[in-house]
C-alpha cells in the first residue's frame, strides 16, 4: 500500500473512532495503571501504529518500528521493564486503551478538544509538520522569497491553505487533484518547491536523496500526545517528565534524525483549547 493510500484510509477510519469509543466504554471498566503498578508487574505494554510509517510502521519481520516504537522502548528502559508493543488502528486506538489492551498511546495522535474528553494526554512529544520543502540549493529563507519559486500543493489540502495564507500576491503556485501527483511534480522537475508534511519529507530523504531536499519554512504543526485513560495522573505525569528528559538529553532529537532525516525541531507548546469547543 502506498504512502498516500494509508494516509487517506486513514482519515476515512478517523470517522468512526468516536462510536467505537462509545462502546468499548460499556464493555470494560477502566484500571488506573501506575509508574508503580508498571514496574511491579514488569511490562509495559504500548498501543503503536504500524500503518502509518514512518511514525508507525513495520520492520523486515514485521514488527512494529518506527518513530513512536523508540519512544516507547525509550520509555519502559527507564521504567526497567520489559516492552510489549500492541499493534493498534486510529479506529481502534481509544477502545483499546479504554479496555485495557494498553497502558499508553503511543500512536502518533494529534491532541484535539474532541479526544481530551476521552482520553487524558501528555505534553506533545512529536508533531505533524507542514513545511515548504525545497532543494539545498534554493535560497528561501522567509514566505517573500516565495513570490518567484514555482510551488506544487494538493488541492484545497492543509498545505494548499497554509501556504495561501503567507506567500506573496503572484506566488506561482500549482495546485494538483492528490498528493500524489504533487510529490511526483516536484520529482520530475516540473516545480521547484512543494507544500507537504514531514512524512512527505522522510519519503523524499530516503527514496530521493540526490534532490536534497530540506525544510525551508515552517507552515503548520500539528501536536501529537502519548495518551492515558482519565484516571491515570501519575503515569501521565511520569511520562511528561520522561519528555522533558529525551528533550533535553537529545534522544528524542536522534530519533527524529534517524525517521525523518533531520534534527528535532522545537516542539510545539501543550495545546489550549477553549471552553466554548468543548
Amino acid at each position: 500500500m502506498s504512502l498516500f493510500k494509508t494516509i487517506c484510509r486513514r482519515g476515512f477510519g478517523a470517522l468512526v473512532v468516536a462510536g467505537l469509543a462509545a462502546a468499548a466504554l460499556d464493555a470494560a471498566p477502566a484500571h488506573a495503571a501506575t509508574p508503580d503498578e508498571i514496574k511491579a508487574r514488569g511490562k509495559l505494554m504500548v498501543g503503536v501504529l504500524t500503518d502509518y510509517p514512518p511514525f508507525g510502521g513495520t520492520d523486515a519481520n514485521q514488527q512494529p518500528a518506527g518513530y513512536d516504537a523508540d519512544v516507547a522502548a525509550l520509555m519502559a528502559k527507564k521504567l526497567g521493564v520489559k516492552l510489549e508493543l500492541v499493534p493498534v488502528t486510529g479506529p481502534n486506538r481509544i477502545p483499546y486503551l479504554l479496555t485495557n489492551k494498553v497502558d499508553l498511546l503511543i500512536a502518533t495522535f494529534g491532541i484535539t478538544p474532541e479526544r481530551q474528553k476521552q482520553v487524558l494526554f501528555s505534553n506533545p512529544y512529536s508533531a505533524m509538520t507542514i513545511y515548504v520543502l525545497a532543494p539545498k540549493s534554493l535560497a528561501i529563507k522567509t514566505p517573500e522569497d516565495l513570490k518567484s519559486v514555482t510551488i506544487s500543493v494538493a488541492r484545497a489540502s492543509t498545505q494548499d491553505i497554509a501556504i495561501s495564507a503567507v506567500a506573496p500576491q503572484g506566488t506561482p503556485l500549482k495546485r494538483f487533484d492528490d498528493d500524489a501527483t504533487t510529490l511526483q511534480a516536484l520529482i520530475s522537475g516540473q516545480v521547484q518547491a512543494i507544500g507537504a508534511s514531514n512524512i512527505v519529507l522522510a519519503q523524499l530523504t530516503k527514496d530521493y536523496p540526490q534532490l536534497g531536499i530540506e525544510p525551508k519554512i515552517i507552515l503548520k504543526e500539528q501536536a501529537n500526545g502519548m495518551a492515558f485513560r482519565k484516571a491515570d495522573t501519575a503515569l501521565a505525569d511520569y511520562a511528561n517528565g520522561f519528555i522533558a528528559e529525551l528533550v533535553s538529553n537529545g534522544e528524542l532529537s536522534k530519533i527524529n534524525q534517524k525517521w525523518f532525516g533531520v534534527p528535532l525541531t522545537k516542539l510545539p507548546p501543550m495545546p489550549q483549547f477553549s471552553s466554548d469547543k468543548w
